[in-house]
């Protein structure tokens, strides 16, 4: 293309690659930029090696399109062919771009189809789950192979859950700490993921694909641990859940560690005095992820919802994001005041209300949920450690 510019005398301006898929519109930055180049006048002609290294959808083709109609874009020249301004160029380039993009779509058709006939033969065709390899035959083509050194230990992580009633938190100890186990790429499985094992019915051979399609298929793979015991660690996990239950506090995803930089959880006790009443105190604590020797100690919830308060002049807020929510309490509130108790105020803006002085109000009085989504708000990082909160600086 350089020696074909030589010959005709082109001046080329600037060299642009890109390799990027083209299969959504105005997803491609080089392309971008090429297009705002134009429109700045920077250059006023193309030159490719074939038309459809342009664009493979419309809406980049109607981009290309529209220069040329406002007069910015003269030329495109490819390999043996060119493009200009004229009405029976523009719509040969428009038909080598649709046909670029019937190939593309074409081919996503050929690959699912593909896919679901390795399905249907029994065959995985993706990466093989932990405790599996992929074949590296190309005569086996997506079939999967025991782990040798892997799916013993996999084997005994259903069991121990089935038997012993092992916890995720406890099996994520035993893996690290007394089978050292390691997945293909050298590191220790993570909690989310020995439940994602765990609840994965391909170990006892079966497979639904894609996930979530509705579509279940029997695999050929040999199976580590058989439906029966599948069936019970599923049980037992089910029964934790409603053990255990889901808890929400209003803080927590919120503030790091100030000293090991691991997440602050929480937790609530209950006190029950002489007199027969209960109360109910939270604390807040760092999980100790990073450090299971971190020093951080315990807060009362009622002393952080202080602190915060008092930092809320300091912490960074998305204002807007703030009125928006001030304006639709004030909406709901004129509309409780007018329509069943028939009490007509004078109106209230948003604009009216000071956003840190609401949120104070919020963290102090608010519901659990009006709390969780003030922390929405936030642009600040916070920091928890040895009972005092603070603004994380850079």
């Amino acid at each position: 293309m350089l020696a074909m510019a030589e010959r005709d005398h082109l001046e080329i301006v600037e060299i642009k690659k890109e390799s990027h898929s083209a299969k959504e519109a105005g997803q491609r930055p080089v392309f971008n930029e090429i297009v705002e180049e134009i429109k700045s006048g920077k250059f006023n002609g193309i030159l490719t090696w074939a038309a459809d290294r342009i664009s493979r959808n419309a809406g980049d083709l109607g981009r290309i399109v529209d220069l040329m109609d406002s007069g910015k874009l003269i030329e495109i020249r490819a390999y043996g062919q060119k493009f200009t301004n004229s009405p029976n160029e523009k719509f040969l380039l428009m038909i080598l771009g649709s046909q670029a993009k019937l190939e593309n779509d074409n081919k996503v058709v050929n690959v699912k189809r593909g896919l679901r006939a390795r399905c249907e033969m029994g065959l995985w065709p993706c990466t093989a789950p932990t405790g599996y390899l992929n074949s590296t035959s190309k005569e086996k083509s997506c079939v999967v192979e025991i782990d040798s050194h892997r799916a013993s230990v996999v084997k005994k992580m259903f069991e121990k859950v089935a038997y012993e009633n092992m916890s995720g938190r406890r099996l994520h100890a035993w893996l690290k700490d007394e089978a050292k186990f390691r997945v293909r790429s050298g590191k220790p499985l993570t909690i989310g993921n020995i439940y994602i094992t765990l609840r994965n019915p391909f170990y006892y051979g079966s497979f639904e694909y894609p996930k979530g399609g509705g579509q279940w298929y029997t695999g050929k793979h040999t199976p580590i641990i058989t439906k029966e015991l599948f069936d019970m660690v599923q049980e037992k996990m089910a029964n934790y859940a409603v053990r255990g239950g889901t808890k929400e506090f209003a803080f927590t995803k919120l503030m790091t560690c100030g000293l090991c930089g691991s997440g602050i959880t929480a937790d609530e006790k209950f006190k029950k005095q002489q007199n027969g009443n209960v109360h109910r105190y939270v604390y807040y604590g760092c999980c100790r992820f990073q450090d299971k020797n971190c020093k951080s100690g315990y807060m009362r919830e009622e002393d952080l919802i202080e602190q915060l308060a008092n930092l809320m002049d300091e912490i960074h807020l998305d204002e807007i994001g703030m009125k928006e929510r001030i304006k639709t309490e004030i909406e709901r509130h004129k509309k409780f005041q007018s329509g069943l108790l028939g009490i007509k105020e004078k109106a209230v803006k948003a604009g009216d209300i000071d956003v840190r002085n609401y949120a104070k109000y919020i963290l102090r009085d608010g519901t659990m949920l009006e709390k969780r989504e003030l922390l929405s708000c936030l642009r600040s990082k916070i920091t928890m450690a040895k009972k005092e909160v603070k603004i994380a600086t850079a």
